[in-house]
């Protein structure tokens, strides 16, 4: 027999990359967390979103605390770079810390967001998404016996090659630099990509149009979202490509816009890579959940 679950919950965007945020401190029932993530996150019977982000306490030394993200399809993400400035968010809002820099242990490794405070409320967020990861073992990509970087990295879908960049920041990505992100049928292109055999873990799929050096408009499919207005370590990978194909350049903080807004992606010369932008809370409530 079925019983009714009430599952509290907090969803916040950064930039239309929106999630349900679960506060592990005060909530200790155990779920089958993917299957939960696609009931919420279903936009017509659930609450409504990109997924749901598990606020949790970490044992690991150091760390303040632990993240966990589950998609909208189920599938538990390693890490997600508007979802973090959510959870900084959150976590400073909530009263659960008031560092404005503190550790948060993700799949992908320890992240470290930063706090930019005005009049003592949160304007904006860094983040600090570390070294990107270039080797294709890393990425991953099958295709482990060509060059490093994997630039101009060709993959056929419908009978048409698309040349790409294949970077990891914190998630896998394949970047294509295209003349015009809009002409691009993103919804069609997207979910084949995302599952080329090329990509043995998946990949978010990014097409991007350099408009200057210090400029880039991007669109993203998301690995188990879909279509998405922003994603962070995309547009953090965007950067880097743009930077290996000879576009951009290090130390110098670029915009980069996507259908949700704009981030500030800075590739520093030792090697970090940083993402600046906001995080709003857009309302709290409880679910009905029959397991």
């Amino acid at each position: 027999m079925k019983k009714r679950v009430e599952v509290p919950f907090t969803k916040i965007q950064g930039l239309g990359n929106e999630y349900l945020f679960i506060d592990r401190f005060a909530y200790k029932t155990e779920h089958d967390w993917s299957r939960l993530s696609i009931v919420m996150a279903e936009r017509h019977f659930g609450a409504g979103s990109d997924g749901i982000i598990l606020v949790e306490p970490s044992e690991v030394p150091g760390c303040d605390f632990r993240m966990r993200i589950f998609n909208a399809d189920g599938s538990e993400g390693d890490m997600c770079g508007n979802g973090m400035r959510s959870f900084a968010r959150y976590v400073y809002d909530h009263g659960l810390t008031r560092k404005t820099e503190f550790a948060v242990e993700t799949r992908a490794g320890i992240i470290r967001p930063r706090l930019i405070l005005k009049d003592g409320e949160v304007e904006a967020i860094s983040v600090d998404l570390g070294v990107p990861k270039l080797e294709r073992h890393e990425i991953p990509l099958a295709r482990l016996d060509g060059p490093v970087p994997a630039i101009n990295e060709p993959v056929e879908v419908d009978g048409q090659v698309f040349y790409g960049t294949g970077v990891c920041t914190g998630n896998p990505h394949f970047v294509i630099f295209v003349d015009d992100v809009w002409q691009v049928e993103l919804e069609k292109l997207g979910p084949k990509l995302e599952r080329h055999p090329l990509f043995p873990a998946r990949a978010n799929i990014e097409f991007a149009t350099v408009k200057s050096r210090d400029e880039i408009d991007m669109r993203v499919w998301e690995r188990g979202s879909g279509i998405t207005l922003a994603c962070g370590t995309g547009a953090s990978a965007v950067l880097v490509a743009a930077v290996l194909n000879g576009f951009a350049d290090k130390d110098v903080p670029t915009k980069v816009n996507l259908p949700g807004g704009t981030l500030i992606i800075e590739w520093k010369s030792d090697g970090h890579v940083w993402m600046t932008g906001p995080a709003k809370e857009v309302y709290r409530g409880v679910f009905y959940y029959e397991e």
